[in-house]
């Protein structure tokens, strides 16, 4: 079993930067791909970004593609999520999600991932 923890969530104004960290348990982390995904309100739970285990592919939504940064330090059990120049858009909660495994793919999907945070909500304000 994998523990998922997001944090860093909170309110910013249209335009502003957030960094999402999810904390990871175990020593699985570096051998797992990772992803971030949002769900808002009524919405479907969709994808943001991904990143493979070894940190050589990344991925992104075409929605925050050039905004948001996915990485993660191994070190540290920790994926982050660097959101830059938010839109009211981005308001949603996020989780980080696991797939344990050394594959070198990103996944998108859902149902790929076996691990899930509880979320953080991030609200984007005018």
């Amino acid at each position: 079993q994998v523990q998922l923890v997001e944090s860093g969530g909170g309110l910013v104004q249209v335009g502003g930067s957030l960094r999402l960290s999810c904390a990871a348990s175990g020593r699985t982390f570096g051998s797992s791909a990772m992803g971030w995904f949002r769900q808002a309100p009524g919405k479907e739970r969709e994808f943001v970004a991904g990143i493979n285990w070894s940190s050589d592919i990344s991925t992104y939504a075409d929605s925050v593609k050039g905004r948001f940064t996915i990485s993660r330090d191994n070190s540290k059990n920790t994926l982050y999520l660097q959101m830059n120049s938010l839109k009211p858009e981005d308001t949603a909660v996020y989780y980080c999600a696991a797939r344990p495994g050394t594959s070198t793919s990103v996944y998108q999907a859902t149902y790929r991932y076996s691990y899930w945070g509880q979320g953080t909500q991030v609200t984007v304000s005018s």
